[in-house]
């Protein structure tokens, strides 16, 4: 089985700011085989999507249809206990080290190590061609270059 590739925001070819976390996004980046991370707030018993704050409102279905392939980063308390209630895989971080998701991996912090259950986060931060990813040993990463890394990673399967 191949590791998981994680669209940050949505993000497959780099980061666009003017587009992470909208739901045809978020669907777009699924519709080319990647999970997804979101960035998820509630605020007035609503969920929302957004990095710095709520900006796309969506509904509870939104997550659920989509629940195999998500990873929901709470972004406040209220959006943490109501994940809680849900099956999907979720996890809080500010500046972390790491952190466990609800489905058992640990989300490691850019550029901290990983082991065989993390998730890499944004190794191209500090590996900017994506040479050292290929021979790391961990379960996925989470990338604003998903398509990049598929490829790469195809080159060495």
């Amino acid at each position: 089985m191949g590791r998981i590739i994680i669209a940050h925001r949505g993000n497959i070819d780099g980061p666009l700011k003017a587009e992470e976390n909208k739901p045809k996004y978020i669907d777009a980046a699924l519709e080319n085989g990647f999970d997804v991370e979101v960035d998820l707030w509630l605020e007035n018993g609503h969920f929302l999507l957004g990095h710095d704050s709520g900006q796309f409102q969506i509904n509870d279905d939104f997550l659920l249809e989509r629940s195999a392939n998500l990873w929901c980063h709470a972004k406040n308390i209220d959006a943490l206990y109501h994940l809680s209630n849900m099956p999907l895989n979720y996890f809080w971080h500010e500046t972390d080290a790491y952190t466990l998701t609800s489905k058992n991996y640990i989300w490691a912090y850019p550029e901290k190590q990983v082991c065989e259950n993390s998730i890499c986060v944004m190794p191209e931060n500090n590996d900017p061609n994506f040479e050292l990813t290929r021979p790391l040993c961990c379960a996925g990463f989470c990338t604003d270059w998903p398509k990049v890394l598929r490829d790469l990673l195809n080159e060495t399967s």
